[in-house]
């Protein structure tokens, strides 16, 4: 593996990628720890050390964004903008005719859709700017500090918080489009990659403080467990064969090859945890600006919403999350992966399923076998995405457990795609690539 590694370097063209990718991740990690003018960064400084912020509702978004979010740096609002309009406009697909028109049309197509996406992703910079620094003022961003974060409340230094915060959503963008296309591996996933695991160390070094040698190595254990299960579920897949029959073009005889459609265990990805916790967050978010004033009582309604969805150790939680990730990993898969269009594609290049009749019968086989195993997988997500919950009830740790959830999913997920990207541009320069 470190020869495979010392090979990569030696070689210019991959050198220069790799080099490139690291650099830009190091201006990322560097741009999460520069605060935004207006900011005072040493009361957010005091804060983070005084204040519970694993219990927060923007304990997802200051994942993504390895923890700037909290400190209101200039990166603060992370990926999540850009995360959130890449699935609004995958969504719209369904919708609007007109976006699946654009898909269908190949690269002139995508790259519209790519600029809607960017557009998007803009426009919710600034609404998530401008709730970030409302709850910045109001205190509400870190419970229990009572130390002023923007201490100049004019209109002039809201209004530059807010767009710098939105000018740093696109320039984290602009760096992720570079990397794909100058770098290695996808852009947007190596820079949540790098945000995520920027948030390890310190997870584990509060577990060997607060805990103790011997619940660290347990967790250790169980972190490695759990990276090996997903491991082998991420490659895991359904494959369908299918045959193409020989035909005569010319003079010459095309076809007669025999290849299988995959079709993965987990075919949503992370989309859907990412789903159930948007949603899960609402209610929490509701009641944040629902509290009651001085002297007056609290709403029964908010009462119960603080007792009973804010908290990840409570039964009705946990619940909840598990049945929406389930329910998200059913509707995703149906709206990216649509039987009938497989279907007619195999029947125009004369492809078919053995045994199987082309046309519907061989769309409606497909969504047999599509509609069984996407119950394992929506079971594993949400299985895996309750570790994090399930270690806070029994070692009382926070939600950014490191070895669960969204994290695990996600860095095991980036990790191998970028291996195997590597390992491909290794093999077109050598024999041998990264993996053997």
């Amino acid at each position: 593996m470190l020869s495979a590694f010392g090979r990569a370097f030696r070689t210019p063209d991959l050198r220069r990628k790799l080099l490139f990718t690291l650099g830009i991740i190091t201006i990322f990690r560097l741009g999460a720890f520069i605060p935004s003018p207006g900011v005072n960064y040493q009361n957010v400084q005091q804060c983070l050390n005084t204040g519970d912020t694993s219990q927060g509702i923007y304990q997802l978004v200051n994942l993504f964004s390895g923890g700037a979010l909290l400190q209101v740096s200039v990166f603060a609002l992370g990926i999540m903008p850009y995360i959130t309009a890449s699935i609004i406009v995958q969504l719209l697909r369904v919708v609007i005719p007109r976006f699946q028109q654009l898909y269908e049309e190949g690269a002139s197509g995508q790259s519209k859709l790519t600029q809607y996406t960017r557009y998007l992703t803009i426009a919710l910079g600034l609404l998530n700017a401008t709730t970030l620094v409302s709850l910045a003022r109001s205190g509400q961003l870190l419970p229990g500090c009572n130390l002023p974060i923007i201490p100049d409340e004019s209109i002039i230094t809201t209004i530059l918080i807010i767009i710098t915060l939105t000018a740093g959503t696109g320039l984290i963008m602009w760096m992720g489009e570079l990397v794909t296309e100058k770098g290695v591996g996808n852009g947007m996933s190596l820079l949540i990659f790098t945000s995520i695991a920027a948030s390890f160390p310190g997870s584990l070094g509060s577990i060997w403080n607060t805990k103790g040698p011997g619940t660290f190595f347990i967790v250790l254990a169980v972190g490695l467990l759990t990276v090996a299960l997903v491991v082998f579920v991420e490659q895991s897949q359904r494959r369908v064969p299918v045959q193409y029959a020989k035909r005569m073009i010319g003079r010459r005889t095309v076809g007669g090859t025999s290849t299988y459609i995959p079709i993965k265990v987990n075919m949503a990805g992370v989309v859907p945890v990412i789903f159930a916790s948007s949603m899960l967050y609402l209610p929490g978010l509701i009641s944040q600006f629902n509290q009651p004033a001085p002297g007056e009582q609290i709403a029964p309604w908010v009462e119960w919403i603080n007792n009973n969805l804010t908290r990840g150790d409570h039964p009705i939680y946990m619940a909840l999350y598990f049945a929406m990730i389930v329910f998200f990993t059913y509707f995703y898969v149906a709206i990216t992966f649509n039987p009938e269009e497989v279907s007619d594609n195999m029947k125009k290049y004369g492809g078919f399923i053995p045994g199987i009749r082309a046309g519907k019968p061989t769309a409606d086989y497909l969504q047999y076998v599509l509609s069984r195993i996407t119950l394992p997988g929506a079971l594993y997500l949400g299985f895996v995405a309750l570790i994090p919950l399930v270690a806070l009830v029994l070692i009382n740790a926070n939600q950014n457990f490191p070895f669960g959830g969204t994290s695990i999913l996600i860095m095991v997920g980036v990790g191998l795609e970028t291996v195997k990207q590597i390992d491909a541009q290794l093999q077109q320069r050598h024999y041998e690539g990264l993996l053997r």
